[in-house]
């Protein structure tokens, strides 16, 4: 999320990724509200500069800092996002996009097919 803000600010964000920028129905929102922050909140601090590592801390400070199994439900929930929700639009934008017929069923598939990565399962 903080590398998407980055781009963000520099006017690099490729326009697949600006019509949910920041939504709080996408995944950046739910992350940011997770926190108990808003979104915009997170790109004001990640404007100010630091490491990845500091705007977290500082996340962590001024919203909410998750405990293991808090963690665990929200990894669970996250990597589901797109499959059977209402992000599984965005999920078949994608598909369609890339010309996959189908064959990416949630959000951080679409991620990994974006940038280029192998997903789970494929040879490498």
């Amino acid at each position: 999320m903080i590398d998407k803000i980055r781009l963000h600010l520099g006017g690099e964000l490729p326009d697949d990724y600006r019509e949910n920028f920041g939504s709080n129905a996408a995944l950046d929102g739910f992350f940011a509200r997770f926190l108990n922050l808003e979104h915009s909140e997170i790109v004001q601090r990640t404007a100010e500069g630091g490491s990845d590592e500091e705007i977290l801390e500082w996340c962590f400070v001024h919203g909410h800092r998750p405990n293991e199994m808090q963690l665990r439900v929200w990894n669970a929930f996250a990597e589901k996002l797109g499959w059977r929700d209402p992000a599984a639009r965005t999920v078949a934008r994608v598909n369609q996009r890339l010309g996959l017929g189908g064959e990416l069923a949630t959000i951080f598939e679409c991620i990994d097919a974006d940038e280029s990565r192998p997903r789970q399962g494929d040879n490498v």
